[in-house]
């Protein structure tokens, strides 16, 4: 068959030349302080903040996050919602990109359905704890900006664990992510006892929250609480 064009030139692909091109001084600065792990300015990146929180009770986890969408400087929203229903044993609250949350806790509910169907009992929150983990480090070249806090109740009685965005797993008693953390811990680390209730850690984690919101402009407008006992999942939530 005759070759036409570029394929008549070259009729084999090793006879093409190779073109060789010097890199110019900028982008040699610029791969080094890639290299270096020191980026070179190329414009501003807005990454949302939260306040979000978690501790174990004797009688059961609560998982708490205040409700402010932002973008940068500007207030997207003032209704958003971080803390998701993953069972009826088990939620999640993030902090980060509200879609990449809503992307993830869509999957741990789907996966732990699954789960329950297959091995003919629910998900356990360690289970479920390493499911997301698996979810989140297979995810890591296209990764699910969230850090998250997993908790709930099961035959191990109240577990809690927090995620990061590559998914490594760290169990703990009380949590706090986001970009409110430093205020919201330091409220919760003074005053959280291993035989705190409920109903003591709600009022807690209302303190810690609203101190965060004082401090870090990018959290506040209420607080979404998810609650989980003996008797079930309860849902709350307060505008201030």
């Amino acid at each position: 068959m005759e070759r036409y064009g570029f394929q008549s030139q070259f009729p084999s692909l090793r006879e093409i030349p190779q073109m060789h091109v010097m890199p110019q001084e900028g982008q040699n600065q610029q791969q080094q302080q890639q290299a270096s792990g020191n980026q070179a300015p190329q414009g501003m990146v807005w990454m949302p903040g939260a306040t979000t929180v978690g501790v174990v009770c004797v009688d059961g986890v609560v998982l708490a996050s205040e409700k402010r969408v932002t973008y940068g400087g500007f207030i997207m929203s003032k209704g958003g919602k971080k803390v998701f229903k993953v069972t009826d044993q088990i939620g999640v609250a993030c902090a980060g990109l509200v879609g990449d949350m809503q992307v993830l806790s869509r999957e741990m509910e789907a996966q732990a359905k699954l789960f329950s169907m297959d091995v003919g009992r629910k998900i356990s929150v360690r289970a479920a704890s390493k499911l997301m983990a698996n979810i989140l480090f297979n995810r890591r070249y296209a990764p699910l900006y969230t850090q998250t806090i997993i908790g709930g109740l099961d035959e191990e009685g109240a577990t809690l664990f927090v995620l990061d965005v590559l998914g490594s797993l760290i169990p703990d008693k009380y949590a706090a992510v986001g970009s409110g953390t430093e205020t919201a811990i330091s409220v919760i680390e003074e005053a959280y006892k291993e035989s705190i209730t409920v109903v003591e850690a709600k009022e807690l984690i209302k303190r810690a929250i609203k101190a965060s919101v004082n401090r870090d402009a990018m959290s506040g407008d209420g607080i979404d609480f998810f609650i989980v006992t003996k008797e079930g999942v309860t849902e709350e939530t307060i505008k201030f």
